[in-house]
C-alpha cells in the first residue's frame, strides 16, 4: 500500500513535466525558413485528426463509464476483495455485507465519473481517451499514463493539464467517507481510497491503449460505440 502512495505523486509530477510547451507559429519566420513552413504544415495536418465529440457522444460515453458493464464488473471484483479483507468490518460478512460493499464501490465510481464529466463540461474539456499516434511500447505507455491527468481543449484539441481528472477520483471517495462509511473514517481514508481509484484510471487507459483494437478484444467488443476511448484518429501503428 505504501508503494501505491508513492507512485501517484510520481505520476502527477510526470504529467506536468511531460506536457509539451505550446508554441505559436510566426509567419515572418515561416516565410524565410522552408523547414519551419513544412513543420507548420505537418502540425496543421495532425490537427485535422482531432474531431471534437458531439454532446450525444459525450452522454453515451458518460453512461457507459458510469453504469456500463465495466464499472459494474470492477465494483464486483473490488467488493469481493473488500469482503475478503472484511473492510469495513462494520458491514460484516455474508450476502448483505457483500451487497453493501458492491453498492458502495459502484456508487463511488459513479460519483467520480459524474464529477469528471460535469467538470469537464464546465472547463470546456474533452474527457475522452485518445490513443497515441506514436509507435513503440514505451511511448504509448507514457501516453496512457500522462493521459490520466490531461485532456483535450478547444476545437483543435490541444493538450492541457486536467483539473477535473485530478479531482474526480477523490470526489467519489470523499462522498463515500462522509456519506455512508462508518463514522471513524475520515479525510485520510478518503485520500487513500482516491489514490487507488487514480491507479485504476491508469490501468484503464493502458488497457484502452494496448488492447482496445486487439483481435477479438473483450475491451473492443464491450465498448462498441459507447466508450471512454475515442475513435482511432491515426491508425498508423
Amino acid at each position: 500500500m505504501n508503494l501505491r502512495l508513492i507512485i501517484l505523486p510520481l505520476l502527477v509530477s510526470g504529467c506536468f513535466a511531460a506536457l509539451p510547451p505550446q508554441t505559436n507559429a510566426q509567419s515572418s519566420l515561416d516565410a524565410g525558413d522552408p523547414s519551419a513552413t513544412a513543420a507548420s504544415a505537418n502540425l496543421a495536418q495532425s490537427n485535422l485528426t482531432y474531431s471534437r465529440p458531439t454532446q450525444i457522444t459525450k452522454i453515451r460515453n458518460y453512461a457507459f463509464d458510469a453504469f456500463g458493464p465495466l464499472p459494474i464488473g470492477a465494483a464486483a471484483v473490488v467488493a469481493g476483495l473488500n469482503q475478503e479483507d472484511n473492510s469495513p468490518p462494520e458491514w460484516k460478512q455474508g450476502a448483505e455485507g457483500y451487497s453493501r460493499r458492491f453498492g458502495s464501490d459502484l456508487a463511488i465510481a459513479a460519483v467520480g465519473t459524474t464529477t469528471r464529466y460535469a467538470l469537464s463540461e464546465a472547463f470546456r474539456e474533452d474527457a475522452l481517451y485518445y490513443r497515441c499516434e506514436c509507435k513503440g511500447i514505451f511511448p504509448r505507455l507514457s501516453h496512457a499514463v500522462i493521459s490520466t491527468l490531461t485532456a483535450r481543449r478547444g476545437e483543435e484539441g490541444h493538450l492541457v493539464f486536467s483539473v477535473p481528472a485530478l479531482i474526480a477520483p477523490y470526489a467519489g471517495s470523499m462522498t463515500a467517507v462522509y456519506g455512508w462509511y462508518p463514522s471513524r473514517y475520515g479525510a485520510k481514508d478518503a485520500f487513500r481510497m482516491g489514490n487507488y481509484t487514480m491507479l485504476g484510471y491508469v490501468g484503464a487507459n493502458i488497457s484502452l491503449e494496448f488492447f482496445h483494437s486487439a483481435p477479438r478484444s473483450l475491451v473492443s467488443r464491450m465498448h462498441l460505440n459507447n466508450r471512454h476511448g475515442a475513435p482511432d484518429s491515426g491508425g498508423n501503428r
